[in-house]
C-alpha cells in the first residue's frame, strides 16, 4: 500500500494510538490538565473545576431545586467541527476527514457502549441557602463527546509526544473553548454523579466502580463512586422527554443498572417508565420519605481533562433498607466491575467512610475526577450527610 491510502491508515493508526493514550492516562492527564486554570476554580485536590456559582454553601436536597424546561434553547457557538479541531480528526478517506470527533470513534476504535442518544442540557444554575434552581433544554450525547472528549484528545496528544508541562499555547481547541462554564459557547450536557453511602450503626462505607476501557466511551481505565451516568431520557420517545426529566429518578435508573446489573434503558421500550409502580422506586421514595435514606446535590462542576459537566450527588440510604434493595448487588456490569471492599474483592459492605480511604483514594488511586470531587466534597459535608 503507498500514496493516498497510505496516509489514512497511518493518520489513523496514529490516532488510534493517542485515544488509547487518552485512555490509558486519564487520570494523569486530568492533573495536568488542572493546572491550565486559576487555583480557586479547583474543587479541593481534585481534578474537578467549579466557579462559586455551581456551588451550593452545603448539601441541598433534591427535593429543594426546581427544574425549569426550556423549550427553544439557542444553539451553541462551538460545536466540535472547528478549524481547531481538523489535527484531532483523522482522514476517513484521501482528501476527506471525519467530519466530528465521535465519527472517528464509531469507526476507529468503538466501545461496547456507544449510542448517540438524547441528553439534558444544562442552561442555567444557580443556589440561594437551602435551595437550587437549574434551567435545562435537549441536546444529544455525541454532542457532547464531539466536545469533551476532543478536548481530552488534544492534550493527550500533546502529552505523550512531551514530557514537559502542557501549555494552553498548544491546545487550540481547548483555547477556542475558553470560559469553560459558559452555557451559551458549548452545549453543556452533564452527566449526574452520585456517591452512596451505606449508613450503619458503626458508621457509614460505599462502593467503588472500575470503568472497563472495552465497554464506555468516557472516563475509561479509572474508578470512581457508584453510580454514574448521564443525564438523559430514557429512550428517544417524546412522552420520556418529560417522564423521566428529574435527577432522582435518573439516579434510581442507574442504580438499578449499575449494581443490579439490569439491562440499560437504550430507547427501545415503547411505553414510558411506570416510576411509581417501579417496586425498587418506590421503595427508596418510602425510605426518603421516613429519613431512612437521603439524596442530595453538592454543586456541579467540569472534569479539567475534558470540560465534561457533572452534578454532583450523594444518596445515604440505611444499612437494613440497603442490604435489603442491593444485597444481590453484581460484581460485573455493562460498564465494568464494583468494588465492594478495601481489598478489591468481590464481597464485603464497602470501603469504610474514613479519612484514611477518602484520603488514599484522593491521592493515590486513579480516580475519576466527579468522584474525587463527590468522595472530597461528601467528606467535608460528613457530619450533615450522616446525621439522622
Amino acid at each position: 500500500m503507498s500514496g493516498p491510502m497510505e496516509a489514512v491508515m497511518s493518520g489513523q493508526s496514529d490516532w488510534r494510538a493517542v485515544r488509547r493514550y487518552l485512555n490509558h492516562h486519564r487520570s494523569a492527564l486530568a492533573r495536568q490538565a488542572v493546572e491550565l486554570y486559576p487555583a480557586g476554580l479547583r474543587l479541593g485536590r481534585t481534578a474537578l473545576i467549579s466557579p462559586a456559582s455551581w456551588r451550593p454553601d452545603g448539601p441541598v436536597d433534591l427535593a429543594d431545586i426546581s427544574m425549569a424546561w426550556v423549550p427553544d434553547a439557542p444553539a451553541p457557538r462551538v460545536t466540535g467541527g472547528e478549524p481547531e479541531t481538523r489535527a484531532l480528526r483523522p482522514l476517513r478517506i484521501p482528501g476527506q476527514q471525519f467530519d466530528r470527533y465521535t465519527a472517528a470513534v464509531r469507526y476507529l476504535d468503538p466501545p461496547r457502549l456507544f449510542e448517540n442518544r438524547p441528553s439534558y442540557r444544562l442552561l442555567g444554575l444557580a443556589w440561594s441557602g437551602n435551595e437550587g434552581a437549574m434551567r435545562f433544554g435537549l441536546g444529544t450525547y455525541f454532542g457532547k463527546l464531539d466536545i469533551s472528549e476532543a478536548i481530552g484528545h488534544e492534550i493527550a496528544e500533546v502529552a505523550s509526544r512531551s514530557e514537559g508541562p502542557v501549555s494552553g499555547r498548544d491546545l487550540p481547541f481547548r483555547s477556542l473553548i475558553d470560559d469553560p462554564f459558559d452555557f451559551r459557547r458549548r452545549a453543556v450536557l452533564p452527566a449526574i454523579t452520585t456517591l452512596t453511602l451505606r449508613r450503619g450503626k458503626a458508621g457509614a462505607s460505599f462502593l467503588l466502580h472500575w470503568r472497563d476501557p472495552e465497554k464506555v466511551a468516557t472516563a475509561a481505565g479509572i474508578y470512581d463512586v457508584i453510580p454514574a451516568g448521564e443525564f438523559q431520557p430514557s429512550s428517544i420517545a417524546p412522552h420520556d422527554l418529560a417522564n423521566d426529566f428529574d435527577i432522582w429518578k435518573n439516579i434510581v435508573r442507574e442504580m438499578s443498572e449499575e449494581l443490579l446489573g439490569t439491562p440499560e434503558h437504550d430507547g427501545s421500550r415503547s411505553e414510558p417508565i411506570d416510576y411509581q409502580g417501579w417496586p425498587l422506586y418506590r421503595e427508596l421514595c418510602r425510605a426518603r420519605a421516613d429519613g431512612r435514606a437521603k439524596a442530595v446535590c453538592l454543586g456541579a462542576g467540569v472534569d479539567a481533562l475534558t470540560l465534561a459537566a457533572t452534578i454532583l450527588t450523594v444518596v445515604v440510604i440505611d444499612a437494613e433498607v440497603f442490604d435489603e434493595l442491593f444485597g444481590d448487588a453484581v460484581r460485573v456490569n455493562s460498564e465494568g466491575m464494583t468494588i465492594f471492599g478495601e481489598d478489591g474483592g468481590d464481597a464485603g459492605d464497602g470501603i469504610e467512610f474514613c479519612e484514611r480511604n477518602v484520603k488514599r483514594l484522593l491521592e493515590r488511586e486513579p480516580m475519576a475526577a466527579p468522584g474525587e470531587a463527590c468522595l472530597a466534597l461528601a467528606w467535608r459535608n460528613r457530619m450533615a450527610l450522616l446525621a439522622r
